[in-house]
């Protein structure tokens, strides 16, 4: 009698599927592990950057209203040119028109009057009046100011603005960089 290729292949799958009969001379399996203490569960650092901040002198940046006056030009290496006019006293934007040209990409342009302030603390924040998503922050790190552009694709020409970087600005003395 023949049996039919399915019927062979079902019957090898339900022998592979069933459990061996233990042999009467086998070997206990171990007890299982004891759970580790809470010290040895625990990891010394929550993650692996925080050990190399261990034993660092580190102070949280201070959160102060912000102060920046800048008036500057700057040209980099492959061609980008930056131009701002800014002014913020005590977290409160006076003036702000920058124009980002990237070489070959096209033109980013921001205004004031384009935008509306909505927060001064910790960081300034403008939103776009037309455009709610587009967003541009100010910031403080030690002497720099940052100026970041959020979503702000309508504000520039092409696909400039997927070249966009932040604009550094050096709030000693104004230059951007």
């Amino acid at each position: 009698m023949r049996l039919p290729i399915s019927a062979l292949l079902l019957s090898l799958l339900m022998a592979a599927c069933s459990t061996p009969p233990s042999a009467p001379d086998s070997v206990p399996e171990p007890a299982a592990k004891t759970a580790p203490s809470a010290a040895e569960s625990t990891p010394k650092f929550k993650n692996s950057t925080l050990k190399y901040l261990a034993n660092r002198n580190l102070k949280p940046q201070p959160t102060r209203p912000l102060n920046v006056r800048s008036r500057c030009s700057h040209s980099d290496a492959i061609g980008t040119v930056t131009r701002l006019n800014l002014l913020v006293k005590e977290a409160e934007v006076k003036s702000f028109d920058a124009r980002v040209s990237m070489k070959g990409h096209g033109t980013c342009s921001f205004n004031m009057q384009d935008f509306a302030q909505d927060a001064k603390l910790p960081q300034v924040l403008l939103r776009h009046k037309k455009d709610n998503n587009c967003t541009v922050r100010m910031w403080e790190q030690g002497h720099n100011v940052t100026i970041a552009f959020n979503s702000c694709r309508n504000s520039c020409e092409g696909k400039a603005f997927d070249y966009l970087w932040p604009v550094v600005v050096d709030a000693r003395n104004g230059r951007c960089h």
